[in-house]
């Protein structure tokens, strides 16, 4: 996935969305940053996200995911928005 810039607007949603760490850190990863949007990003900060990722880069953070980011509502969702329905099981941590 290619990187999400850092500018003004991004930031201003990667405070709201990954509001434990700086918006550089958090956008640092954009994997993991796509997943915390899927779950908690507001519409108009999809708007924003949507400026900047391709419906590929959506499947391919739906594809690597970290587990126990996405809920389940929002991971149905997600994948449904992206052409797969029914949705994939959700990332498992692997405790082993």
């Amino acid at each position: 996935m290619k990187a999400i810039p850092l500018n003004p607007e991004t930031a201003a949603v990667a405070r709201r969305v990954v509001w434990f760490e700086e918006p550089g850190e958090a956008l640092s990863d954009p994997i993991r940053f796509m997943a915390y949007a899927m779950a908690s990003a507001t519409h108009e900060d999809m708007k924003v996200l949507r400026r900047y990722v391709s419906d590929d880069d959506f499947r391919e953070a739906l594809d690597k995911a970290p587990p126990g980011i996405i809920d389940p509502r929002s991971w149905a969702y997600w994948n449904s928005r992206m052409g797969r329905y029914p949705a994939p099981p959700l990332p498992e941590r692997n405790l082993r």
